[in-house]
């Protein structure tokens, strides 16, 4: 029986084949804690009575989500950090120099082959260079810390087969939001994602990123790419053999395939309040955008904040819309300089902020105020701004998720109102006291009536009287 490319990672670490439900421990290769999880991992390191690290060159310590502080308590993390740092002799230490799940690899730390766990759920993003890399607890942290070693179960793998060539303005977001649609939010629980076709093989490393990122948004414990000659320029190594024959074989066993043709992908987003609520970008016109957001690690490299720079090439943000820029690195942002797209971004309107995670933690702008309307290009904002998926901080605002190239030139487009002729129900529903049984009867009214002639024409729809109407007066349009 052949292997697929995590059993052979797991193989390749432990000395044993193994087999999906086998419990294996494995030796780590690199570890990533950032700014939010030190101080827990600290406390919990010296609990468990270790007295130094097992190998101080694995550790690597990144500030990126409390920077620059914006509450008191932030600082507690740095100090604790810095502290912690110091004590045991850790040498990787990262201040605003970008990301984390950016910085691991741009940074050189992950390897194709490499086992390596963090303290964030995304950092199933290692995958992009064909690692195996999964997001763990602060106390397993610590013992990771203690000891150099970690148990898993060996996880099921779901082989994703794409092949062919991707329509213009088709881009590896609206791929992956498409796969989370149809595997649905948990469709991959403890599971690997294993991507490869032809479609794949083009893909660049930051584009493979991007599906490597997103896999744990349907519950993935990691996804794997194979290394191929890209890998191995990004990295900056010479693939071995070993790295080489992580492909998985043949005749190996997958507890599920799911096969696409790349000409059938369309734009798509998705929508509030789930990530696997995944609609076609063509269907949902007439939403108001009062936010964009070009960003994060699962969004935020050189061709990402390119591709929003050729739609706004002497363009302009559209009146009362925000867009937001922030470089998953220091790096990225020095290219975008050199390249001249800060300068077409900038031109354009966008707020570009320092390298960091602080708008997905809701911590340094950004955040929605009542009933406004967002559009991303990572989840996480929606999930950790403690907030409910969706909702701003008032929970009335909207959050929904498209890829660069999409979401610039709805930004564009649309003049912050809501056309009742074309929108959905989704659409509908952004709009105040328009929940689903008023959206579902607007829809219905259309159907049977024809398009509204005038915007005070909603008041026919029954449940739509003059107190909603003066709500939503200003916010729809007819046409």
């Amino acid at each position: 029986m052949g292997e697929t490319v995590i059993e052979k990672i797991i193989h390749h670490n432990t000395g044993k084949k193994v087999k999906p439900g086998d419990i294996a421990t494995v030796s780590v290769d690199r570890v990533m804690i950032h700014d939010i999880f030190i101080p827990f991992v600290a406390e919990k390191f010296e609990e468990m009575g270790f007295q130094k690290l097992w190998d101080p060159d694995k550790v690597v310590l990144i500030y990126d989500h409390l920077v620059p502080a914006s509450q008191l308590d932030d600082t507690r993390h740095f100090h604790t950090g810095d502290a912690f740092a110091e004590k045991y002799g850790m040498i990787h230490v990262h201040r605003s120099d970008g990301i984390c799940h950016q910085l691991m690899t741009e940074a050189g730390y992950v390897k194709p082959g490499d086992v390596v766990f963090g303290t964030d759920s995304h950092t199933t993003t290692y995958g992009c260079v064909g690692a195996f890399s999964s997001g763990i607890g602060y106390t397993e942290m610590a013992s990771i810390l203690g000891t150099g070693s970690m148990w898993i179960r060996v996880p099921e793998t779901i082989k994703v087969v794409i092949n062919g060539k991707l329509p213009e303005n088709v881009m590896s977001k609206d791929v992956i939001l498409r796969l989370l649609g149809d595997l649905g939010a948990d469709g991959a629980t403890y599971r690997a994602l294993e991507f490869t076709g032809s479609t794949v093989e083009e893909m660049s490393v930051s584009s493979r990123m991007t599906m490597a990122n997103m896999a744990v948004e349907a519950g993935a414990k990691c996804a794997l790419f194979t290394p191929d000659e890209k890998t191995a320029e990004y990295c900056n190594v010479t693939l071995n053999d070993y790295q080489k024959s992580l492909v998985g074989d043949e005749d190996a066993s997958y507890c599920k395939t799911v096969v696409y043709k790349a000409e059938d992908f369309v734009p798509v987003m998705a929508c509030p309040s789930q990530v696997d609520k995944i609609r076609n970008v063509s269907e949902l016109s007439g939403i108001p955008i009062d936010q964009v957001f070009i960003g994060s690690c699962t969004n935020g490299r050189l061709e990402d904040l390119q591709a929003a720079a050729e739609v706004l090439k002497g363009r302009k943000v559209a009146d009362y819309v925000k867009l937001i820029v922030t470089p998953a690195s220091r790096k990225i942002y020095r290219q975008a300089i050199e390249l001249g797209i800060m300068d077409v971004l900038a031109e354009a309107g966008a707020i570009i902020t320092h390298p960091g995670c602080g708008l997905c933690c809701g911590r340094t702008g950004g955040i929605l105020t009542d009933g406004e309307q967002l559009y991303i290009l990572t989840r996480e904002e929606q999930t950790q701004m403690n907030l409910k998926p969706g909702q701003s901080a008032d929970g009335t605002g909207q959050i929904q998720e498209t890829a660069e190239g999409t979401v610039t030139g709805e930004g564009l487009e649309q003049n912050g109102k809501v056309n009742i002729n074309t929108a959905d129900e989704s659409g509908l529903t952004t709009l105040s006291g328009i929940g689903d049984t008023r959206a579902k009867a607007i829809i219905a009214y259309r159907e049977e009536n024809g398009p509204f002639a005038t915007i005070e024409d909603i008041m026919n729809v029954s449940g739509i009287k003059e107190g909603t109407f003066e709500k939503i007066k200003d916010d729809i349009v007819v046409g």
